[in-house]
């Protein structure tokens, strides 16, 4: 599967944008506009043209200072989804991954992470996030990155 950012998606010498395509899947990173000193919010945004009947999302937000969750949620029905919240390696990381027998529909999805942070601007340079998806034409895997205000 070609990995590329979508035609038109950023200025040549611009920073990576984080977005990426697997087929019919197609992803973006971005911390959220409404983010402020003392709190942030991680958006990926997740679109498929075809229903997924499989798919787990991961946000890894790393450790940059005092990182702890305020909440997290995504855009399809919370009971679609189980949930989960670890620190490992570094990392604060929410997964969503979609209950057996549920499907997503073609669409635009987002799934957002929140949490405080030490005071100041954070860099969400070392932030990632992942998904891993099965539709009608196989596996597909999207990830990426963040660019900050959305």
């Amino acid at each position: 599967h070609p990995v590329a950012a979508p035609p038109g998606s950023r200025e040549p010498g611009a920073p990576e944008t984080g977005s990426r395509e697997s087929g019919p899947v197609w992803s973006s990173g971005a911390v959220d506009p409404h983010s402020n000193e003392f709190w942030a919010q991680s958006n990926v945004t997740l679109g498929t043209s075809t229903p997924l009947t499989s798919l787990t999302v991961e946000l890894r937000v790393a450790q940059t200072g005092s990182v702890t969750s305020t909440g997290a949620w995504r855009s399809l029905p919370e009971d679609d989804f189980a949930f989960t919240l670890d620190e490992r390696d570094g990392f604060l990381v929410h997964r969503w991954t979609l209950k057996a027998g549920r499907t997503v529909p073609a669409g635009e999805w987002m799934f957002a992470g929140q949490y405080n942070h030490e005071r100041g601007g954070r860099d969400a340079g070392g932030d990632r996030y992942s998904a891993a998806a099965t539709a009608a034409s196989g596996s597909l895997s999207v990830r990426g990155g963040f660019t900050p205000g959305g």
